[in-house]
């Protein structure tokens, strides 16, 4: 005899076996290649294809591929044992992947290029599989969150549902901590796009997972706290049924009426009431010129008035004093090259001096100092850095250092 549980469930499995044999040649192609071709469906066939979670996209700008069930299914029936997954370890998948990559690495050394293609068709197969089985897991939490979990009738159950679910969500947090982009970036080196597939494409789906992970935890508290509401008001009512059975001429008193109300009623606290003078009051205000008249004056000392001057003020005092001394610290440095004649270091004019200014503080004041100069005076220094590039890749450079010395009398001329 079957329920209609199991014949909806026979329809739905005959429905989906049906798709896959009556597209079986798209889904082979997508099963050998890189992603499925999506002109080689109806945009009814595809839709009942993502609904079945035969066909899945990874991303927006992704294109369309199989799912890693179907993958695995395809491969047991072909016996296909490099497409197979006995199970579904990150480690054992990572290190399939490393291995992959060296082949691939060394093909291309060979130049056997036909060879490097195929391990990096395997690459994109195994990253698909990987993704799809952590989407998969993910997806299992929600529906356990809609089946299991949100329709048990007792707290135990519920807290038991719920360890499942959070260990379920712990061993896939330890899966994604096992993937490290520090290693893929050295193992990929320059390949664009192997770095592309295994660093800037893998980082965004785990982003992703995490993402997901993060939206089923909070499900899982705001359903763990509506059932626990839930449960809290059953027992108040359950209570209050058996007390009811017992006590079954109980009657509720009219507790406004009493002069001794129970505290679990009494628990308004007491209104202030606003006021303010009315202003607008014509015949008031006599009275109000009055009081304020009478209202007593306080005399606040200078020093009193000074520190209640707003804290911007001060520190704006003090940033101008600072500022203040440190041109006249670059004075003094362009006063001693005035001196000596020498062309003198600013960074050591700065140690022997004593001063306690930032280095790149005073390098700046010291180059400022010299553009500020007229045009006249800025003509009788001479002023160059001391610079390298910060890297070879781009054309910024890093002052180390300012040397400044007297021009010559016929530079001046």
């Amino acid at each position: 005899m079957v329920d209609d549980f199991d014949s909806s469930l026979i329809k739905t499995g005959a429905e989906r076996l049906a798709l896959l044999g009556k597209h079986a040649t798209a889904l082979m192609q997508g099963y050998v290649g890189e992603q499925v071709d999506e002109t080689a469906f109806s945009d009814t066939a595809l839709k009942k294809l993502l609904n079945a979670r035969i066909l899945w996209r990874p991303d927006e700008q992704s294109g369309l591929k199989l799912s890693h069930r179907v993958r695995d299914l395809i491969a047991e029936m072909l016996s296909d044992a490099r497409r197979r997954h006995v199970n579904a370890d990150v480690g054992e998948t990572l290190e399939l992947l490393r291995n992959l990559v060296m082949t691939w690495r060394e093909a291309q050394q060979r130049g056997d290029y036909l060879l490097a293609e195929q391990q990096q068709l395997r690459l994109t197969q195994e990253m698909d599989d990987l993704n799809g089985r952590f989407a998969d897991a993910i997806d299992s939490l929600w529906q356990r969150l809609n089946s299991d979990f949100g329709f048990v009738s007792s707290l135990n159950d519920k807290i038991r549902e719920n360890e499942r679910a959070q260990k379920q969500i712990t061993r896939l947090l330890d899966g994604l901590d096992l993937i490290d982009f520090d290693e893929l970036i050295l193992l990929v080196g320059g390949s664009g796009p192997l770095r592309k597939l295994l660093v800037s494409q893998l980082q965004n789906q785990i982003s992703a997972h995490y993402s997901n992970l993060r939206e089923v935890q909070t499900r899982l508290v705001q359903l763990m706290a509506r059932f626990r509401h839930q449960q809290s008001r059953n027992l108040l009512v359950n209570g209050m049924v058996a007390f009811l059975r017992e006590h079954p001429r109980f009657r509720p008193g009219n507790y406004t009426q009493r002069t001794e109300v129970p505290s679990l009623f009494n628990q308004a606290t007491s209104l202030i009431p606003a006021a303010a003078a009315a202003l607008d009051r014509d015949r008031d205000a006599d009275q109000l010129a009055e009081l304020i008249q009478h209202l007593p004056r306080r005399e606040i000392p200078l020093e009193l008035a000074e520190a209640a001057l707003p804290a911007e003020w001060h520190q704006d005092e003090t940033v101008a004093a600072r500022q203040q001394q440190l041109k006249e610290d670059v004075e003094g440095f362009y006063l001693q090259v005035v001196d000596s004649g020498q062309p003198i270091s600013a960074l050591e004019y700065l140690q022997q001096s004593g001063l306690g200014w930032d280095a790149e503080i005073w390098l700046y004041q010291v180059i400022a100092e010299h553009q500020g100069l007229p045009a006249r005076e800025q003509s009788q220094f001479q002023l160059w850095q001391d610079e390298s590039p910060s890297s070879q890749w781009n054309q910024v450079l890093l002052i180390h250092d300012v040397h400044l010395q007297l021009a010559p009398a016929g530079a001046i001329a």
